[in-house]
């Protein structure tokens, strides 16, 4: 495993990201997919074998229970400092205003849950799942600031919104001394490209370090076009992703599957490859249901593709509607 800076930041993270959303409970939340603390037991392992450091999670998988898990897992395969955690805050997560949103009083109640489910004193990236347009930026901007200095946060970071209204999120941290994001997570793969007009080239310039979600199209690009999996048919939110230009689509997941199988490689290897290629990219969360997704991912790491290769991959790309925030 390698080990890369996210952004300029000072804050070292693993050239591969463990998504958490699958871990937690069928019960709670909307993830009727996940798994138990059990079941994930041998992939947080393996994981932290193969060099991964760096696990992303939220307050709003499965309720909470995906911080649970998480926390409890990392306590028993690895030291605090030798990992990375990474978890959000905007979603509902209870009545009231305190309950969901970037408001002051929100992040300062929703932090401390996450820290005592988490089991931790700190967290290394907060990040702001989404854009709260009901509450001032200044107002959140201040309250992440203020949890920084607190200690209970070491950095923060940012997930998909307009790159307008992370650059103001930005300008405002700067105007007030505040601190800044140093991540921004966003949706970004093969069949999703459209960060490449500004929220990259922005992140490029600034510094700042790309974490993208999704990096497969929730299995998309691992699987034949019309196979489907549980996760696929249940998932809520992913049923609402990757329903445009359908035939371009299948061709770049064709081409996709032509490159891997000329290399010798599962598809999931050929379509993280192209994200480390990607000079934005710091790192893909990548969410495992299944032990060899983790190894295709640690795999990915090593798969040099050439220029031919990844100009088949690219070619059939056609505009989309931005989705998912």
């Amino acid at each position: 495993m390698e080990y890369v800076r996210l952004g300029t930041s000072g804050l070292e993270v693993s050239q591969v990201v463990l998504g958490c959303m699958s871990f937690g409970d069928p019960d709670r939340g909307t993830h009727s997919w996940s798994f138990g603390l059990d079941e994930a037991r041998p992939f947080v392992q393996r994981a932290i074998e193969a060099g991964i450091t760096t696990f992303d999670t939220a307050n709003v998988y499965s309720a909470g229970a995906s911080e649970e898990i998480t926390g409890r897992l990392l306590g028993e395969f690895a030291k605090r400092d030798e990992v990375v955690i990474a978890t959000k805050v905007h979603g509902r997560m209870g009545p009231g205003p305190k309950g969901r949103g970037l408001s002051r009083a929100a992040i300062l109640t929703q932090v401390d849950e996450s820290l005592r489910r988490l089991n931790t004193d700190y967290i290394d990236l907060y990040q702001i799942h989404r854009y709260d347009p009901n509450v001032p930026i200044e107002e959140t901007m201040e309250a992440l600031h203020d949890l920084i200095r607190a200690g209970k946060v070491r950095y923060i970071g940012a997930s998909s919104m307009w790159t307008w209204q992370f650059a103001q999120a930005q300008y405002i941290a700067d105007l007030n001394g505040w601190t800044r994001f140093v991540s921004m997570q966003d949706q970004y793969n093969l069949l999703m490209r459209e960060e490449e007009r500004e929220m990259l080239p922005f992140c490029l310039d600034q510094g700042v370090g790309v974490l993208p979600w999704s990096p497969l199209a929730r299995g998309r690009l691992t699987r034949d076009w019309d196979a489907t999996t549980n996760r696929s048919q249940n998932d809520a939110f992913g049923g609402r992703l990757y329903r445009q230009a359908e035939e371009s689509d299948r061709r770049i997941a064709d081409a996709v599957g032509a490159v891997a199988k000329e290399r010798g490689v599962p598809r999931a290897q050929v379509a993280l490859a192209w994200l480390h290629h990607q000079p934005s990219v710091t790192a893909p969360i990548v969410g495992v249901t299944k032990i060899e997704h983790l190894t295709d991912a640690i795999a990915s790491v090593d798969l040099r593709l050439d220029a031919d290769e990844l100009g088949r991959l690219e070619e059939h790309y056609v505009p989309h509607a931005p989705e998912g925030f």
